[in-house]
């Protein structure tokens, strides 16, 4: 078991018990931030669902509306037209075979990848390489698509991709902990309710069991954020 600081120590003991208001949460993580770092801020949702059932599945996509504070490089296969407004959108990396190459190689220095439908004949050959690093373009999360500079701009923006893993949890990591109060609260609310709007139908009871906020550095906080 990995040995936690001195700094995570002190948080710990002074942690609040129970769940608490986001807003005290948020306030509480700030208080303890580490000084040599902007912190992420990640939210940790156990989700009231069968992972084992195909159909309780839990997936999509967000964009949040004060962004992630992160410098996100966004890559397109795409050419003519497409290509030219990827480019003009802001996209890092535009091209098609010259990056398929690359990518064959091993060259995975990216966080997210955009495809017109057209290309996507040849950048399924790279599923063994995007697949386990989770950057494989899907239309369920709008990066397979013929509009790129729409999807670069929300890339750029602040979209996130939300999934489920085997245990059923989500955890996503909405913002800077340097952001003020207002704007996380609003990243997160905006979050929780991307996953309701996933809720599969077949789910019965309770669909957001627990919440847990918590920072790069920090403790986990469980906060009350209804069903």
């Amino acid at each position: 078991m990995a040995k936690h600081g001195k700094r995570y120590r002190e948080q710990k003991a002074k942690a609040p018990r129970g769940a608490l208001d986001p807003a005290a949460a948020i306030d509480f993580l700030k208080g303890g931030a580490a000084r040599k770092f902007d912190e992420s801020m990640e939210l940790a949702v156990r989700l009231g669902v069968d992972p084992t059932k195909s159909d309780q599945t839990v997936r999509g996509t967000v964009v949040l509306p004060h962004g992630t504070g992160k410098t996100v490089r966004v890559l397109v296969f795409a050419s003519g037209e497409a290509a030219d407004k990827a480019r003009e959108a802001g996209a890092d990396f535009v091209g098609f075979d010259d990056l398929i190459e690359k990518i064959k190689g091993g060259w995975t220095d990216f966080d997210i990848a955009i495809a017109t439908t057209e290309a996507m004949k040849e950048v399924r050959k790279l599923g063994r390489v995007l697949g386990p690093r989770g950057l494989m373009p899907n239309p369920k999360t709008g990066t397979v698509t013929d509009d790129t500079a729409a999807a670069v701009r929300d890339s750029k923006a602040g979209r996130l991709e939300f999934r489920m893993d085997r245990h059923g949890n989500v955890s996503v990591a909405f913002g800077k902990l340097s952001f003020p109060r207002e704007k996380l609260l609003a990243n997160m609310q905006t979050v929780l309710t991307a996953l309701r709007a996933e809720r599969p139908a077949s789910t019965k009871g309770a669909f957001i069991r627990t919440c847990t906020l918590s920072s790069t550095m920090g403790v986990g906080l469980r906060v009350n954020v209804g069903d």
